[in-house]
């Protein structure tokens, strides 16, 4: 198995099997995700408990990028406070514009590096990040 091989197993493992595409229960906040041009679907929820993101789930539908990079990017945020979290985002975004940047702390996220070479996928790669960023502010706004 070379490593496109490999790569290839992860996102399909990721979009078949994940273990957050569910309905969450109790106060959260859902954020819509919609890409027109693809047609990509996904709406997060995000449970808080102060700065801390204490649970993620996901339902959507669209393309196995941006399902399994929805995937990855809750197996990375989940117990994160938000300042982290949106390091991370940070550091998402410039890895898929082929930015300098720390990708090691993507975790299984810097699979999806190689989607910057296809700019007709990035918007599907990216769709759950700024999703999550707008429920971030959206989070930020309500503590006022």
């Amino acid at each position: 198995m070379d490593l496109n091989q490999l790569y290839s197993q992860v996102i399909l493992e990721h979009y078949e099997n994940s273990t957050h595409r569910r309905e969450m229960e109790g106060d959260h906040i859902c954020e819509r995700g919609y890409s027109p041009l693809c047609g990509d679907d996904i709406t997060l929820q995000v449970k808080f408990n102060k700065n801390i993101i204490e649970d993620v789930a996901f339902k959507g539908k669209g393309c196995a990028i941006s399902q399994a990079s929805t995937s990855m990017l809750i197996d990375l945020i989940k117990g994160k406070n938000v300042e982290e979290v949106l390091k991370l985002i940070d550091e998402f975004l410039k890895m898929i514009k082929k930015e300098d940047g720390d990708y090691e702390i993507l975790e299984d996220a810097q699979i999806l590096q190689g989607v910057s070479d296809f700019p007709a996928r990035i918007k599907c790669a990216v769709l759950a990040w700024h999703t999550l960023k707008n429920i971030i502010v959206k989070q930020y706004e309500m503590s006022k």
